[in-house]
């Protein structure tokens, strides 16, 4: 009896140790970020090379990344803002001042991008890729100018058109079409904006913010408007996407990595930032998301083709403006896209 019960002691620690062995004890990163924006391989690299296992999750929009880090359900410790959203992060004292003397690299970045209105004293951001918002149009499908956001809401292209589901970018498209600036977001530009949107939202086939070149590459639809990197990846899929600024003005956003001030592990992120800041890094980031690369040493190792790509690296447009946080403002937004479709679909 008493040999039976050691028996099973032995077994039982030893079931017990198999199971320990098979849990991953690795140093945790957890990465927060825009979905289609961090090749598989960067994160690969990373964690060959450092030792830290990256737990990467991804959201389709500032706003969801926001909710979902308010929540407190999960710490990150690493988040993929766009400007407005660092902007307002900073104001609510929800960042972690970076140390960048442990992000060396950081000296690859344009000065074009240091020192932004969202980040004046270039504290808390590490700047990931910026770009802009625009029109692609399967030229092949659609005949006549298509030159801006009034040109593509027209009633002959009801159900031919997939945007992006944001709503502040709507709200931003319809602002220009009337001549107002896209941060000019107050209750009575709202109530102009309105029945803008009221009459285009109808004519809309499909909102996706992930991966709206889906549909103009299977043809479900013909005209988009969409991120400039998903417009890259339809210009080098086929020449018959064209890629247009439109003439009222748009979006230009710049993305950046910043860290939660309750995040965990505060020294991955700064070796996660200045990992993916080598240019040879930044260079895989750009080759599989072609945005446009605030890295000044990634942009030397790009192809000619890839730096003349007019969705990634577009010719000067004197109407690019880049969004700043409105505060309660940004609820107005919400709600106005939000009855609108509710009355429309």
């Amino acid at each position: 009896m008493q040999a039976g019960r050691a028996l099973l002691l032995v077994l039982g620690v030893a079931l017990l140790v198999g199971c320990s062995s098979d849990k991953d004890t690795r140093p945790e990163l957890n990465l927060f970020a825009w979905s289609e924006y961090v090749p598989q391989a960067v994160i690969d690299g990373f964690s060959e090379e450092s030792g830290i296992r990256v737990d990467y999750e991804t959201y389709g929009s500032n706003e969801e990344m926001l909710a979902k880090l308010s929540s407190g359900a999960k710490k990150y410790d690493l988040v993929q803002p766009s400007e407005y959203m660092v902007e307002s992060l900073i104001k609510k004292n929800a960042l972690l001042p970076l140390d960048y003397a442990k992000i060396p690299n950081f000296v690859n970045i344009d000065p074009e991008y240091k020192n932004q209105p969202h980040d004046p004293q270039q504290r808390y951001t590490v700047p990931w890729m910026s770009g802009t918002v625009g029109i692609v149009v399967n030229t092949e499908r659609v005949k006549g100018d298509v030159r801006g956001f009034k040109d593509v809401f027209q009633s002959r292209n009801k159900g031919r058109i997939v945007v992006l589901d944001d709503a502040r970018e709507m709200v931003s498209w319809a602002l220009l079409s009337l001549g107002l600036p896209p941060n000019d977001v107050t209750p009575e530009t709202l109530a102009r904006v309105r029945p803008v949107l009221a009459k285009w939202l109808p004519l809309i086939k499909l909102f996706d913010s992930d991966s709206p070149k889906a549909a103009l590459l299977n043809g479900d639809v013909d005209i988009g408007i969409v991120w400039s990197g998903e417009a890259a990846l339809l210009f080098n899929e086929h020449p018959k996407f064209n890629f247009v600024l439109p003439v009222e003005g748009t979006h230009r956003f710049i993305d950046s990595l910043v860290i939660p001030r309750d995040a965990p592990n505060p020294e991955a992120a700064h070796q996660f930032m200045n990992y993916v800041l080598r240019p040879e890094v930044s260079r895989l980031i750009s080759q599989d998301f072609p945005y446009t690369n605030p890295n000044l040493a990634a942009r030397k190792l790009l192809t000619p083709e890839e730096r003349s790509n007019p969705a990634s690296y577009p010719k000067g447009h004197p109407k690019v403006e880049t969004f700043r946080d409105i505060g309660e403002a940004a609820g107005g937004i919400e709600q106005v896209v939000k009855e609108v479709r509710a009355s429309t679909y």
